[in-house]
């Protein structure tokens, strides 16, 4: 891998609120002059690379390129999305409640197709290398579902999306592994979304490990919402700390806190998880401005060695 220019590189992932109720609403705000929450924390943020876990897809890529421009025209020219998982219909009553097409028969949870998916900003060049969303969660090696699970035969992993895309920096091509995972609440005994989320968050883990198709052969760096904190909250916590206790993987940040819920207080979240072939220069997490959600924005400066 060839050197690195001295100057480091700024990755971040954000759970920001840039979604709405419905197709094309947000949308029409970013294209209006008004301000919009949310924008003044990637300006002050200012990353090279960004991940947003929760914005509203369109097959163009309309809305992800408006609030490039509202952020800073020019400052990302490279931008990808692809369809996730939030709100594609199953026609199954997934969540038991006797009706279909709900948020939660849909394959993600969403009103609509697309609602609330993963995107990428980039200021290099950027190349999808292989997409797991479509992976049925049955599927995964170890798979946590219920062989009584109403989807068990259609249900995909991935609630929103698992991407593996290649960055063409100047110092030399790496690998962001990105997911958006469930929260593992909002069901009952039977812990369906605890498992659900278990499972995602160890997808990349068993890529990782060649049980899943090849790994990058490359240096990689793991980041999203993984909506698991290692020490505290709902959820199968010992999976996150496999995670940050993973030997080829850096935690720039161990136990700082990425959002503060009202009722729940602080909890970590959200994770960029450089391989060890980075050298960490900074990291931090930037708060949200008002309205712009409870989530903080993880940030992490980087060199290749």
């Amino acid at each position: 891998m060839a050197p690195v220019a001295a100057e480091p590189l700024r990755v971040a992932t954000w759970a920001g609120d840039f979604n709405r109720k419905g197709p094309g609403l947000m949308l029409r705000e970013l294209t209006r002059e008004d301000p919009v929450p949310g924008v003044e924390t990637l300006r002050k943020a200012a990353p090279d690379i960004l991940l947003l876990t929760n914005i509203d897809y369109d097959a163009r890529l309309v809305t992800l390129r408006a609030l490039a421009d509202r952020i800073e025209p020019g400052r990302y020219p490279h931008l990808f999305a692809a369809r996730p998982n939030t709100g594609l219909p199953t026609g199954l009553d997934l969540d038991g409640d006797g009706r279909l097409g709900g948020p939660r028969d849909a394959q993600g949870y969403g009103w609509f197709s697309g609602q609330g998916g993963q995107a990428l900003l980039s200021r290099w060049p950027l190349s999808l290398r292989v997409d797991h969303s479509d992976l049925l969660w049955r599927d995964l090696p170890g798979s946590a579902i219920r062989a009584d699970d109403t989807g068990h035969d259609i249900q995909r992993l991935s609630s929103s999306a698992h991407w593996a895309v290649d960055v063409q920096h100047p110092g030399g091509t790496f690998t962001l592994l990105t997911l958006s995972a469930t929260p593992p609440v909002f069901d009952g005994p039977e812990d369906r979304n605890g498992r659900r989320n278990r499972d995602e968050v160890l997808l990349w883990r068993h890529v990782l490990d060649g049980r899943l198709g090849a790994a990058p052969p490359g240096e990689v760096i793991l980041l999203g919402n993984f909506n698991l904190d290692p020490d505290t909250g709902d959820g199968l916590r010992e999976v996150m700390q496999q995670v940050l206790a993973d030997p080829r993987l850096q935690d720039p940040l161990p136990g700082l806190p990425t959002v503060t819920w009202r009722r729940v207080g602080p909890m970590r979240v959200s994770y960029a998880l450089p391989s060890r072939g980075f050298t960490i220069r900074d990291a931090g997490v930037t708060p949200p401005e008002e309205n712009a959600g409870p989530h903080g924005l993880v940030w992490v400066d980087l060199s290749l060695r």
